[in-house]
Parts: structure tokens; sequence; C-alpha cells
């Protein structure tokens, strides 16, 4: 009885390493602290992302300078000898 208990849980153990090595294939995996793509990384699509600017806070650079603009404008309406300026236009 406790044999067949034993060859049983063998059984089971081994129907367990079965189905976990089976779920395992194709992942992407780290060995040794590289990173190994599946084995159906040929079949994969390809992604493009075109290069984006080389200066990514152009906005930013753009929205200071309109704010500097801006703050100039409201000096220089407080001094006498010069009319007001223009507001500035929106920044896009």
């Amino acid at each position: 009885m406790a044999i067949q208990k034993l060859i049983q849980g063998q059984r089971f153990a081994l129907l367990g390493c079965a189905l976990l090595g089976m779920t395992a294939v194709g992942c992407q995996t780290t060995l040794g602290g590289q990173t190994l793509p599946s084995a159906y990384y040929l079949q994969d699509d390809v992604q493009y992302f075109p290069q984006g600017p080389e200066f990514r806070l152009s906005h930013q650079v753009e929205a200071l300078e309109a704010y500097k603009l801006r703050q100039q404008g409201l000096q220089q309406s407080d001094s006498p000898d010069q009319p007001p300026a223009p507001a500035p236009g929106p920044v896009e």
C-alpha cells in the first residue's frame, strides 16, 4: 500500500515537471544576466519607431521664452518712456 502511494506521488511529480517544462518553452528567459529571446523571435512582427527630435524639451523652451516675453512686456508697460508691448500670440 505504501509503495503504491510512493509510485503515485512520483507520477504526479513527474507529470507536474512535464507540464512546467512544456509551458516554459518559447518564453523569454533570463540566464546568467542575459535576456534571451523566445524560440519564435524570427516570426515576430518588426516594429519601427522613427527617431524623434534630438532635443526633447523644445516645447518647454518655447513656452519659457513666451513667458519671458510676456513678463518683459508687463515690465515695459510700467516705464513711461515706451508704449506697452503687444501681447504675444498663442504658443503652438
